[in-house]
């Protein structure tokens, strides 16, 4: 069968009906693409309308076998349960044999976060008499105050940014709009940078005059430049965790549950589409919780005092439930 006309209506879907980018639209394609190469390899010969759950569980089965983590799995799984939502929508199947089908079970991962010291040290390692210096340390500024997604940072706009009410308009997933506040250190270094630096910049591209952070070409930044910035921040400051551009956005998050956030504010901040997505943020301060327990519940505070030797040697040990 040929699944090109399925595969490009499927696009066409995904780009017009769904405002997805260009990215998140391939990515849908290749895992669509996976499921017509399983049939290709294990010569199925059928459309759409004949693939049934049991072609599914094999075809599940085939991606295990190939080494895929649960992850990747479950967002393969969840790639083809829109495509054939898109193929239910166009009256090309009757039915949706992905229904049957179970996503892998994962454990949550929790993302790396810096506490407020290891980001003060961070920060601090940056060399403010330069003029790359002075815009690394805004950009950085930048992500930690207003919890960006390193796309949305280097998209920021001139337009955009309205420091006299402490405020930017971000651009975020699917081209979707958010508020994000902005505190004062940000704002201050990101005037350093503007005024000691950008406006200074006699090259700037015609094409990038509206974007915040330039290069030295007068360019908008790239991704990877920022990854490398933050990657050279955190050896200088000697932390050893894993740290990129999004632990940022994650340590702005938790630190603000930490401090007592709503997390409905938190999500609306990060542009969560679901709650569900920020909720991760409140198994992060696991300390202060065990702390908590451990200092005010009167069996721990019973014990506590054992430790510290308050139980003389003819006490017995008391029994735990």
């Amino acid at each position: 069968m040929n699944w090109q006309p399925l595969l490009k209506g499927f696009e066409s879907y995904l780009k017009l009906e769904r405002s997805l980018s260009n990215n998140s639209i391939e990515g849908y394609g290749r895992d669509v693409q996976k499921l017509v190469d399983f049939l290709e390899i294990h010569q199925y010969d059928m459309g759409v309308k004949e693939i049934n759950s049991d072609h599914l569980a094999q075809f599940i089965q085939w991606i295990n076998e190939l080494g895929l983590g649960a992850r990747s799995q479950a967002r393969i799984i969840s790639g083809l349960k829109t495509f054939y939502k898109y193929l239910l929508l166009e009256d090309i199947v009757d039915k949706n044999p992905m229904q049957l089908l179970d996503t892998p079970k994962m454990q949550r991962k929790i993302p790396e976060v810096l506490s407020y010291e290891e980001m003060q040290a961070l920060l601090g390692t940056i060399d403010l008499s330069t003029n790359h210096g002075l815009r690394n340390r805004a950009m950085l500024e930048t992500l930690y105050a207003c919890g960006l997604r390193v796309s949305e940072l280097i998209n920021l706009r001139l337009s955009n940014y309205y420091p006299q009410v402490s405020f930017l308009k971000v651009i975020g997933k699917n081209n979707k709009e958010r508020i994000v506040p902005i505190g004062e250190v940000a704002i201050k270094h990101i005037g350093f940078y503007v005024n000691h630096v950008r406006e200074q910049q006699k090259n700037i591209h015609p094409d990038h005059k509206d974007f915040l952070f330039l290069n030295r070409r007068g360019k908008k930044l790239t991704r990877i430049m920022v990854f490398h910035v933050v990657k050279a921040a955190s050896k200088a400051a000697g932390i050893e965790k894993n740290v990129s551009p999004h632990t940022f956005r994650h340590s702005f998050a938790t630190h603000l549950v930490e401090g007592g956030a709503d997390l409905k504010a938190v999500q609306d901040m990060l542009g969560h589409e679901s709650i569900t997505t920020t909720e991760i943020y409140t198994h992060l301060d696991t300390d202060y919780l065990r702390e908590t327990v451990m200092t005010f519940h009167p069996r721990n505070r019973k014990k506590r005092g054992q430790e510290s030797g308050v139980r003389s040697q003819g006490d017995q040990p008391q029994d735990h439930e």
